[in-house]
């Protein structure tokens, strides 16, 4: 006699076996297309070492980053913030550890391409101990002009510049910082100079700025718009090549009277040399990828960002290029921190 009970009892097992083995080769066929070569980065914890203290902008970058590629490999990829000697110490770090992928740098402009000729001693060679993947994002500065000096635009301030060049102050946040060196490149392109005011840190340089204790200052997009939306502070110009889509009606440098300035603070990532080219491929393929996302051009652009994916060939040779820029503009202004 047919047992109608058994048979519907065979055919739904059988429909679940079938669910499992069409999931299990989902998952096979998921891990296949996020494995690198030799099943990387599946065999291991992937650590990206943040050389600052968490909180930053580049903190929140590196996390950023850290939680789309653990998303896209399922696969734990965390950040280890080692902070100190003006992101020297987690640089160093990331050039001593082994080269198989698993420890990779966030790196800064700072640390890759400042503090080698502005440093007496640094621990690391950046073109010898490291293996670039490609750059993250970059971000301009805005340049800020008090009350007190009265200009409304960059051509103003140039001139109040050139005409009285020992009364006119800038801030900073210390000897050798981008807000220095920034400053230092525009006064070399117009030709002119002007009082250095270092500050232990750009809030206390922001708070001078807002009393008309100093003239003008160099600061990050977040920072320096908020003070000039509280009427703090005049936003004269922005540092890039283009405008900023975070505030499209201020103008450049460049267009704004000091031809051909660009100066970006700038992010990248990086393993240890000697990591496996095919590795290196793989993490440039899956982070550019990353950076190509709605998504982190949005989470970005909150801190003022903005994605900047390339080649690892193609960022190896941008470093070179920032290397020489800073390397002349030290050597120029005689400076050097020991």
């Amino acid at each position: 006699m047919f047992d109608s009970f058994k048979f519907k009892r065979r055919r739904v097992l059988s429909a679940l076996k079938a669910a499992v083995l069409g999931a299990s080769l989902g998952s096979v066929a998921a891990f296949a297309q996020t494995a690198g070569p030799q099943g990387y980065p599946h065999t291991g914890r992937v650590v990206i070492v943040v050389p600052f203290a968490p909180g930053g902008a580049t903190d929140i970058i590196g996390r950023l980053i850290a939680d789309e590629l653990g998303k896209r490999w399922g696969t734990a990829v965390v950040v280890e913030n080692k902070a100190g000697a003006g992101g020297g110490i987690g640089t160093e770090y990331v050039a001593r550890a082994k080269p198989d992928g698993y420890t990779l740098l966030l790196g800064t402009q700072t640390a890759l391409a400042v503090n080698p000729h502005l440093l007496k001693k640094i621990s690391y060679d950046v073109e010898k101990d490291f293996a670039p993947i490609t750059e993250l994002a970059d971000t301009p500065l805005v340049l800020l002009a008090s009350k007190k000096s009265g200009a409304r635009n960059v051509q103003e301030l140039v001139a109040a510049i050139k005409a009285k060049p020992d009364a006119v102050s800038y801030g900073t946040s210390g000897n050798g910082t981008s807000q220095h060196l920034t400053t230092l490149m525009m006064l070399e392109r117009i030709g002119a100079k002007a009082v250095h005011v270092p500050y232990k840190g750009s809030s206390q340089s922001l708070v001078d700025l807002a009393g008309n204790q100093i003239d003008m200052q160099f600061d990050n997009m977040a920072t320096a718009l908020a003070f000039a939306k509280n009427g703090q502070a005049t936003a004269l110009a922005v540092t890039s090549r283009k405008r900023t889509p975070l505030q499209p009606d201020l103008p450049t440098l460049d267009e704004a009277g000091v031809p051909g300035f660009e100066a970006v603070t700038w992010l990248g990532l990086l393993a240890p040399a000697g990591t496996p080219a095919p590795v290196v491929s793989f993490l440039n393929k899956e982070v550019v990828a990353v950076l190509k996302s709605e998504g982190v051009k949005e989470r970005m652009a909150a801190q003022g960002f903005s994605p900047r994916p390339m080649t690892a060939d193609a960022f190896r040779q941008f470093i070179r290029e920032e290397t020489v820029k800073f390397s002349n503009l030290i050597k120029a202004n005689n400076l050097a921190i020991d």
